[in-house]
């Protein structure tokens, strides 16, 4: 098993990572610094957007980023609001890019 970096560290690595290439990403509801899990919502400005999570390749058992929910951004909203009114200590973090970059494989 190998160790786990915190939350808040993650997130502000990822942040940085987002900011060094001009992609914009925004803390939208802050969870646990240590232990909270982590939800990527993708903006793709044309009215859609997709949410990411953290999970498990059974096959391999490595952590891999995986879509939760796509489509229209009220429904990718919503479906996040539900996450996050059974898991307070979610991470919900926006990046915004037209190209769909949300650079998740470089944060491994």
């Amino acid at each position: 098993m190998s160790a786990r970096l915190a939350s808040g560290i993650w997130v502000s690595a990822y942040l940085r990572r987002l900011q060094i290439d001009g992609i914009p990403a925004y803390v939208i509801a802050r969870g646990d610094d240590t232990a909270g899990a982590v939800l990527v919502k993708l903006a793709l400005m044309d009215g859609t957007a997709r949410a990411y999570q953290r999970g498990f390749d059974l096959n391999s058992g490595a952590r891999i980023w995986q879509v939760l929910v796509e489509g229209p951004e009220a429904v990718v909203d919503g479906a996040i609001a539900r996450q996050r009114s059974f898991d307070p200590d979610l991470w919900v973090i926006e990046v915004e890019d037209a190209r769909g970059r949300i650079l998740l494989d470089e944060m491994e």
